[in-house]
């Protein structure tokens, strides 16, 4: 099977289901944009961090999969059979934050993005994830998106954050504080 077919060659491309759409379309871009933080996550999971973290972000990725299919299907084809992402997703996404919540310092201040290389990446990947949830939810204004898509990708960016704290502290890497001059 070749990689190439040409039929995206005029700027419009196909939904699963096989409705074209322009490329410019907002679920395109919604869908596009859950690519690319899946890759900014194989970045992060390419880092010298904790195997435990390194089994988490594969299984989000996946997940990020699971939602870019939901997402790039004909919404006027809803038989189309497909995974989907489901609460105990999110509750992994949650349960992790717990678990490596209990020994990071209480938050007093907004944290600057920074300190090291693995810790931007993961503010990255939270900033990307943040604006594919805006896309999705701007969507959402036209179209019918399951609700588990926003919280997954709400909670993902959350996660992301914890880790960013996590990752900084088995680094021993300090904590730059945003100090707001008044």
């Amino acid at each position: 099977m070749k990689v190439y077919t040409k039929t995206g060659d005029k700027g419009d491309t196909s939904l699963f289901g096989g409705k074209r759409v322009p490329k410019y379309d907002l679920r395109i871009n919604a869908y596009g944009t859950s690519d690319e933080l899946n890759s900014w996550i194989g970045i992060l999971r390419d880092q010298e961090i904790d195997a435990s973290y390194i089994s988490v972000l594969i299984e989000i990725q996946d997940r990020i999969f699971t939602l870019g299919a939901q997402l790039a299907a004909d919404p006027g084809k809803p038989k189309l059979k497909m995974p989907k992402i489901e609460l105990k997703d999110i509750q992994l996404l949650e349960d992790e934050m717990d678990r490596m919540s209990v020994d990071l310092p209480e938050m007093t201040n907004f944290t600057l993005p920074g300190g090291h290389t693995t810790v931007s990446y993961c503010h990255v990947a939270r900033t990307v994830c943040r604006r594919c949830e805006r896309l999705v939810v701007e969507l959402a204004r036209d179209e019918v998106i399951d609700a588990l898509i926003f919280q997954y990708l709400n909670r993902l960016s959350d996660y992301l954050f914890v880790l960013s704290r996590k990752v900084t502290q088995d680094l021993g890497v300090k904590e730059a504080l945003w100090k707001p001059k008044m």
